[in-house]
């Protein structure tokens, strides 16, 4: 028998600066009845994002606000409960956009079945999701590496960046990440394969860069800006190209200046941003390759998990302070 409430995670104020958890609540809603071509889910992940920090913010942005007072976006994985959609069964499990709750309510059309046979659920979230394409969106459509160049990745320890770098390892290029503290470094050079690392709290981010790419940099997958995306501008090669997927170092509201902007003149630089949400006809293809590499063993990836719904604003806090290894999520079940 399904519960008539849940209990979810709601918007209650918007941060001024970093994210408190008074800028959260619990509270319980009332579930609502099954119309035609929806699904019940219980949701068994939550998935945490630093997206959502600018969703949390009233600043014009590529998409609408996160509404005060309701369920907190993100992704979720889970098992269908009910269902009155053709395409869905009860026990089927599902991906989709239900938030920050234990369950919900949503249009069969916008879920997705997964095979978690070869595959485990949770890595719908991470690898074989939204930050695993995001990965291979910015590298095979911006960046376009050609075997043997170099590419640098920031944040190379979290979900998206060590996708990129180990996707760019299987196209035969050298890939330097950037990351915080000496052993976030070495799981990105031992565990995930690649090349060097750079410590950009060891305070020689410039001496460093230089020592890790003798030969340029190709191209950047950038997920934070600030002194790392400053300091490496002066090491690209001529006609390098630039993946701007995230800007972290301004997401509380941070100017985040760009001192050497005069090398994408002379250098001739490509910079793109992009939002993988905005290039869904490649999702079948971009999946359908992570998969086939995840189930292969071709490539690693690490969760943070976190109990509990209760615990869903401090993980994500803690998200933004760099304190996850890998995909950040929340486990219910």
């Amino acid at each position: 028998m399904t519960a008539a409430t849940y209990q979810r995670v709601v918007l209650a104020s918007r941060p001024r600066g970093e994210v408190q958890p008074d800028n959260f609540r619990i509270e319980s809603a009332q579930l609502p009845e099954l119309a035609d071509g929806q699904v019940l889910v219980r949701n068994h992940y939550l998935s945490l994002d630093p997206y959502m920090r600018g969703r949390m913010s009233e600043a014009k942005s590529y998409a609408a606000s996160q509404a005060i007072g309701e369920t907190m976006i993100g992704g979720t994985a889970g098992e269908v409960l009910a269902s009155k959609h053709p395409k869905f069964a009860v026990g089927d499990k599902v991906v989709g956009m239900l938030g920050w709750a234990e369950m919900g309510v949503a249009d069969g059309a916008t879920l997705r079945r997964v095979d978690t046979t070869h595959i485990p659920l949770s890595a719908y979230l991470g690898v074989v999701g939204m930050p695993g394409m995001t990965a291979w969106y910015g590298l095979n459509q911006i960046m376009m590496p050609k075997e043997g160049e170099t590419i640098l990745v920031s944040a190379a320890s979290g979900a998206v960046g060590s996708a990129v770098g180990q996707l760019a390892r299987l196209k035969g290029c050298r890939a330097v990440g950037i990351a915080g503290g000496p052993e976030k470094c070495a799981y990105v050079v031992d565990e995930l394969g690649f090349d060097a690392c750079i410590d950009y709290k060891a305070g020689k981010l410039a001496e460093d860069l230089a020592a890790a790419t003798p030969d340029g940099i190709d191209a950047i997958f950038e997920n934070v800006g600030g002194a790392g995306f400053d300091a490496a501008l002066p090491r690209m090669n001529a006609f390098g190209r630039i993946a701007l997927c995230g800007l972290i170092a301004g997401y509380n509201g941070d100017e985040v200046p760009i001192r050497n902007m005069r090398y994408m003149l002379t250098s001739r630089l490509t910079v793109r941003g992009f939002i993988v949400s905005e290039h869904m006809d490649l999702w079948p293809q971009g999946l359908g390759e992570l998969g086939q590499l995840v189930a292969g063993g071709k490539i690693k990836y690490r969760e943070t998990v976190a109990p509990g719904l209760a615990s869903a604003p401090d993980a994500f806090i803690g998200l933004l302070k760099g304190r996850n290894f890998g995909k950040q999520l929340v486990k219910l079940i």
